[in-house]
């Protein structure tokens, strides 16, 4: 008879003890951990939706705070029928940490709605999150300097459009009304880059982590992307985009796809735009044609390859699959998709594993950068685009003279224009991302060396929101 593996899979549990497991290395005063790791407040109500005269449903919702040392705290929101309390605090104390380990001035926060939007129209939908929005409002959990959602599982733009515009009809002619979400259309007060930011940020960040050769060297792996194989489980938005921007790179494979109905693999690279057409157009990934498909969705972990990605939910490698994992690098895209147990599986085996709180920051800090663009109210680059390109172009002229010949009409293009919006954030983005890889890496490997990066990451972030409680003068 089978062993059965018992493992708290409690996401708030986990949390915790990833928490305590970097707070032993600190020597910090054990009431401001407590504080720190502590989740401040949590909002939990149940609210009527009306869908036509004879029939109302009732929704339960949560919106949790999990730290307030800077404002205003930050988060998600997620409509799922697996929401509940503990994944909502869980999932906002990460933000906490998260926002801490890149340099963006926000507390955690996090929120959700328990239920499957995919089993409802898009009119319900607007009905359930306009309800739900006013419902925050009512307990001033929504604000631009109070608590700001943004996308997450089961929602995107048009939802924080609904929110956005909710809160702004609950607040006439407050000028900042649209820094109350962030994750909104561009045309609706949202930033260029947004919608792909997390993935874009993965990619960043693996690209960074594939820069050291001392760090590959001990996984048989070669600096740089090239040649390297991708698996990606799950194909929303972050693992469509992290499978997109990844492919982009030179010599780069991305060998198998994984969704919660079928595997796709091809060993010589998934086309992932015509692969993206087929899921929308068929509804699924299975069947992409010149692929193989496999309906077990579990057997994206038996794919060798480079550099697996989990991109979905929370503990999908336990200890109960661990070992079938033939990665290298476990990039980890979701929030928590691994648990302890086998994070130290892992760790036995040599694979080297880039940590959610830092991997996953990509969305948070470009919705920095919406929130801070919609309380200036000017979009980025209109100001020195102009200037900017004037004085490329006066460069580049300078340059066709003195090597007495016309630049490429291409490179002269590229050379001469201004940055536009994309461009900046983009930049901002992979600026952010690398300095906190080098940040995380400089404490694993040389400050003070851990027994994983994902501790290295925790032990930055506390110190951080340590030093903002001490700052505050709450703790001496």
């Amino acid at each position: 008879m089978a062993t059965v593996i018992q493992e708290d899979l409690n996401f708030n549990h986990i949390v915790s003890k990833q928490f305590d497991r970097a707070a032993q290395y600190l020597k910090i005063n054990p009431a401001l951990l407590s504080q720190i790791k502590a989740c401040n407040n949590v909002y939990y109500f149940q609210f009527p939706v009306r869908f036509s005269d004879s029939h109302y449903e009732i929704f339960e919702g949560w919106r949790a705070e999990h730290s307030q040392h800077r404002k205003p705290v930050k988060g998600g929101t997620r409509f799922s029928e697996l929401v509940n309390q503990d994944e909502i605090m869980a999932l906002a104390a990460l933000m906490t940490y998260k926002c801490a380990i890149v340099d963006v001035p926000f507390g955690g926060s996090k929120g959700g709605v328990k239920f499957n939007p995919k089993k409802y129209t898009p009119n319900q939908l607007e009905k359930i999150t306009r309800r739900f929005t006013a419902e925050l409002i009512r307990k001033e959990y929504i604000g631009p300097g109070e608590n700001v959602p943004g996308p997450d599982v089961g929602t995107g733009e048009r939802e924080m459009a609904w929110m956005a515009d909710t809160y702004d009809t609950f607040h006439p002619g407050g000028i900042d009304n649209l820094a109350c979400v962030t994750g909104k259309p561009v045309s609706q007060g949202g930033i260029a880059g947004r919608r792909e930011a997390t993935g874009r940020g993965v990619q960043y960040g693996i690209r960074e982590a594939f820069r050291y050769p001392d760090d590959l060297k001990p996984l048989g792996l070669t600096p740089g992307l090239e040649g390297k194989t991708v698996v990606i489980q799950g194909f929303g938005n972050v693992g469509y985009y992290a499978a997109k921007f990844l492919s982009e790179e030179d010599g780069v494979r991305v060998i198998g796809i994984g969704e919660w109905d079928s595997v796709v693999t091809k060993p010589d690279g998934l086309d992932i735009e015509a692969l993206n057409e087929w899921r929308k157009g068929t509804g699924s990934i299975k069947n992409f044609p010149n692929a193989k498909t496999n309906l077990k969705p579990e057997s994206v972990w038996d794919i060798p390859c480079d550099i697996l990605i989990p991109a979905a939910l929370e503990n999908q490698i336990t200890l109960e699959n661990c070992d079938r994992i033939k990665a290298k690098v476990l990039a980890e895209a979701a929030n928590g998709p691994t648990t302890p147990g086998a994070e130290d599986v892992l760790h036995a085996r040599g694979v080297m594993i880039i940590p959610d709180i830092f991997l996953n920051a990509g969305g948070v800090t470009v919705s920095y950068f919406e929130w801070g663009k919609n309380l200036s109210h000017m979009r980025f680059g209109r100001l020195q685009k102009h200037l900017e390109e004037i004085k490329n172009q006066k460069l580049v002229g300078a340059i066709e003279r003195l090597i007495g010949k016309e630049l490429d009409r291409e490179d002269k293009n590229f050379l001469v224009r201004g940055p536009e919006e994309i461009d900046l954030v983009n930049s901002g983005l992979e600026e952010t991302m690398v300095s906190a890889y080098q940040h995380i890496r400089d404490v694993h490997y040389l400050k003070a060396p851990t027994d994983s990066m994902r501790v290295a990451a925790f032990i930055i972030a506390i110190q951080k929101v340590a030093l903002a409680y001490e700052q505050l003068g709450i703790f001496p």
